[in-house]
């Protein structure tokens, strides 16, 4: 069973970047449905990415065109590019996988998680 173990979040103002990554031990990520997911305080848990096995992705309609993921199968990480970032876009940002079944950005089907690392993004 895969460990996630998250890093890279801070404090930025609105437009800028930051890149965050999650490591993962103890099973390869190259089988998993991996995904990132945030919450902001009293709000709901949801999904900003997911990436299937086979290379599909699926973002959330208020990141598209402004966050981008990859994953390196070698070093078994998996990195979020997060770039014209937005106050709104302020949460703790989770790393997840999932073993089997559908690969959606819907954090009820995920199982394994990190734990977590604070994004910030002041206007």
């Amino acid at each position: 069973q895969v460990q996630l173990v998250e890093s890279g979040g801070g404090s930025v103002q609105a437009g800028g970047s930051l890149r965050i990554s999650c490591v993962a031990s103890g099973d390869t990520v190259r089988r998993y449905c991996m995904g990132w997911f945030r919450q902001a305080p009293g709000k709901k848990r949801e999904g900003v990415v997911v990436l299937d096995n086979d290379g599909s992705t699926t973002f959330a309609d208020s990141v598209k065109g402004r966050f981008t993921i990859s994953k390196d199968n070698d070093e078994n990480t998996l990195d979020l590019q997060l770039n014209s970032l937005k106050p709104e876009d302020t949460a703790m940002y989770y790393c997840a996988a999932r073993a089997s079944g559908g690969c959606v950005p819907d954090a009820r089907y995920f199982d394994l998680w990190g734990q977590g690392t604070q994004v910030t993004v002041s206007s």
